[in-house]
């Protein structure tokens, strides 16, 4: 199909004023609820095949997420819907002003490989509960999966309306000439900046959902079992191929070697063998290669074998890692965690402070002071204490980045907030407006301006 031609008609079925009525856009997020729970083992066998993602792991990091989203809109469309009072200002007394939400039109959304079905469909949803028409372009790295999306909603969902286009870079180079009035891109920060400068020949709004390098503290303060356990657990989940994954490993010098054991002690216990439930392949051969050029094997602590034939990496860590090392230089998304000590925290702080600011930081410690101080000098889109990644599963906070990292946000209300436009309205009523704001003015009347602005 055409996309032009579908862009148009969306445009035009936007303007007929359907999408705007609630019970119109429960009935599709139902249907579509409906849709994946029916073609579930559909799913399953796509992303199967694409990198080797066990039904638990996928269950639980993308059609949960994604049913979670639905059953929110669900619950709370009309509340998000309704006008909201806002307080008058004594100037434009006698009145009442309002924020009416109102859907943005016809929005592009450019789906992620990694977390191929969480990534494309939550923003779809949190879009299509918003009022707006949807146009959605999957990753084609992850090609099965953007074919089962495809087809489940192609067969299911008039194109006026949301439409699926498959492709690869030369489809997404024509969805970018064309007028959105929103376009939302999950990625890597290169890929934002090429968005961002076609969107802006449009003035089209965007939200950047990119990466980074995200930091993980360890102090002495910390529970260092708990630590070990959720960091292995959160950076080797898929392989490491997770935006909010940790990047890198801070760990004060006093508890490193204890800590080190521990981590590899996980590592062992979790299994993340070729081929096991609780791990995926890297997804392709590009992918791969670029991530054993970043292991140097004069630091290897644990792992470090691969396997090019299964698109294997075991879980890595390294350790007397220079802040110049390559490892160091970018994004590593991939199953390498990079170990660097440091003497005390406020110089850890500095080291991060020195970097771009990064979608998610970490830190683990019960010092009330290293709280406060991780909290109040790093920015970064979002994070945890004594976890990592989790901060992703509660709808009632925005997830997005900041900088490098990011532009806007979405999740729960602020999905919904960022598919729309909050219209303001002031309501006057025609009686007991004094006359001074109107000609011929005059000292006296400059001096009640001054009163009331």
């Amino acid at each position: 199909m055409n996309i032009q031609e579908v862009l148009s008609n969306q445009k035009v079925f936007f303007q007929s004023q359907k999408t705007k009525n609630i019970k119109f856009r429960k009935i599709y997020l139902e249907k579509l609820k409906s849709l994946i729970i029916q073609n579930e083992e559909l799913l399953y066998e796509a992303i199967d095949k694409d990198f080797g993602k066990s039904k638990f792991d996928t269950f639980t990091t993308e059609i949960s997420f994604v049913l979670k989203d639905i059953d929110y809109y669900l619950k709370n469309l009309n509340t998000l819907s309704k006008p909201k009072k806002v307080t008058t200002n004594l100037a434009n007394q006698l009145g009442k002003s309002r924020l009416y939400p109102e859907p943005l039109g016809c929005v592009l959304v450019i789906g992620a490989w990694n977390y191929p079905y969480q990534l494309s469909l939550s923003p779809i949803i949190a879009a299509l509960a918003a009022g707006n028409c949807c146009i959605l372009k999957p990753s084609e790295i992850a090609e099965n999966t953007m074919k089962a999306m495809a087809t489940l909603i192609n067969e299911n969902f008039p194109p006026e309306y949301l439409y699926v286009y498959e492709g690869g870079i030369d489809e997404t180079t024509a969805l970018l000439q064309l007028k959105f009035d929103s376009i939302f891109f999950t990625g890597s920060t290169k890929v934002g900046k090429i968005i961002y400068k076609a969107a802006a020949e449009h003035l089209t709004p965007v939200t950047l959902e990119l990466g980074g390098k995200s930091p993980v503290i360890v102090t002495k303060d910390a529970d260092l079992n708990v630590a070990a356990k959720r960091i292995v657990w959160g950076k080797f989940l898929n392989a490491g191929q997770t935006c909010v994954a940790p990047d890198y490993l801070l760990v004060e010098e006093t508890v490193q070697e204890q800590f080190l054991e521990m981590l590899r002690n996980y590592i062992k216990e979790f299994q993340y063998s070729p081929g096991s439930e609780q791990y995926t392949r890297i997804i392709n051969q590009r992918n791969f290669q670029r991530l054993i050029k970043l292991i140097d094997k004069e630091k290897i602590y644990y792992g470090g074998t691969w396997n090019e034939d299964q698109l294997y990496i075991e879980p890595t860590l390294l350790t007397q890692v220079d802040w110049q090392d390559a490892v160091m230089q970018e994004e590593i998304f991939g199953p390498i965690l990079p170990v660097i000590s440091f003497t005390s925290f406020p110089i850890a702080l500095n080291s991060i402070l020195e970097l771009e600011k990064p979608l998610s930081a970490y830190l683990f410690t019960n010092n009330a002071e290293e709280k406060e101080n991780f909290l109040q000098k790093l920015s970064f889109g979002g994070g945890c204490i004594n976890d990592v990644i989790m901060h992703l599963s509660n709808d009632y906070l925005p997830f997005g980045g900041v900088g490098h990292s990011g532009i806007g946000n979405y999740h729960g209300k602020y999905g919904f907030e960022t598919f729309s436009h909050q219209k303001a309205v002031l309501e006057k009523t025609t009686w007991g407006e004094p006359n001074i704001k109107y000609p011929p003015y005059s000292e006296k009347k400059l001096s009640w301006i001054k009163k009331l602005l």
